[in-house]
């Protein structure tokens, strides 16, 4: 076993706050202690007089959510407390990987008062000889269409688009579901506050209450996660609620959804949840058709046009 300084020069990434740089939709990822879509909480303009931290690199959270551990293909700047490792002798990727893995499965010696940012350095994780028989005994072949499902160009501008409130598009309620947490196992989806794996943080033996099609949003805990479920499920009634379309909806239509609903996180926090009457109150900023209705056609027709739209 190796200290992590031994294999990776650790420093202090950019410590950039993601409401002073300019959002974009195509741009540098912006990296923050989150333990969600690889760190990356948006993308920004890039500034002539930062640096972005180099690719190829991995990404740690010391604080928040304490050792969430990304690879970083590209460039990227980065948020409070996220520091960046870099291999002292080249790794491939699927070695950046692996270690990425092992700096998270000492999580457990940290939390939300126990921060990482000294002790990051000796965390120690198995040497380069010893990972790579390991990597050698691996099988993993996934393989992701990057084709998209139509083959266009579709831009977007928002300056033709409408504001709708939420409960205009969607009813929005609480499950009747109670104590399923300590349930046994068993194979229906338990959706938590948890912003990761779908929502999912468990699977249960009771039976599906909540229909498939639909929404979750957290009002708690990791406030304003927005999940699609193509299946029936179980939901916690205290962390979050259920979003069931008043139109015609598929999974494409709700991927743009989600993201224009999480969007909407940064207004809340620990003391300020999003509870059911701000998100019937939220209004989303929508594409419409020549009705003034929303265009729900050209949001899926969106989804479509993106690259890996066809292994959705």
């Amino acid at each position: 076993m190796k200290k992590l300084n031994e294999i990776f020069d650790i420093w202090y990434g950019v410590n950039l706050e993601l409401m002073r740089c300019e959002e974009q939709i195509e741009g540098i990822p912006f990296v923050s202690r989150t333990s969600a879509n690889n760190g990356i909480v948006g993308y920004v303009k890039e500034l002539d007089e930062l640096e972005p931290n180099p690719a190829h690199t991995i990404s740690v959270a010391c604080s928040g959510s304490v050792l969430s551990t990304f690879y970083q293909p590209n460039e990227y700047y980065s948020g409070r407390d996220v520091y960046i490792l870099k291999p002292k002798n080249n790794l491939s990727v699927v070695e950046m990987l692996y270690y990425c893995t092992a700096i998270e499965k000492n999580k457990y010696r940290y939390n939300y008062g126990r921060a990482a940012n000294k002790t990051l350095k000796d965390i120690r994780v198995p040497s380069i000889d010893e990972i790579q028989t390991k990597i050698d005994s691996l099988d993993v072949d996934y393989y992701f269409p990057k084709t998209p499902l139509l083959e266009k160009e579709i831009s977007l501008d928002t300056s033709k688009w409408g504001w709708f409130k939420m409960d205009d598009i969607f009813k929005i309620y609480t499950s009747n579901d109670k104590n399923i947490e300590s349930s046994d196992d068993g194979i229906t989806p338990y959706i938590s506050a948890s912003q990761l794996n779908n929502g999912i943080s468990n699977y249960v033996s009771n039976e599906a209450s909540q229909k498939e099609n639909t929404l979750t949003v957290a009002r708690n805990g990791s406030i304003g996660a927005t999940f699609y479920h193509p299946y029936n499920y179980c939901v916690s009634p205290d962390d979050v609620r259920i979003f069931e379309p008043k139109f015609s909806f598929n999974k494409y239509i709700a991927i743009f959804i989600s993201v224009l609903i999480e969007k909407e996180k940064y207004r809340y926090a620990y003391g300020r949840k999003f509870g059911t009457k701000r998100m019937t109150q939220t209004k989303l900023k929508l594409p419409i058709n020549t009705s003034g209705k929303p265009d729900w056609l050209f949001m899926e027709d969106y989804i479509k046009s993106l690259p890996y739209s066809s292994s959705l």
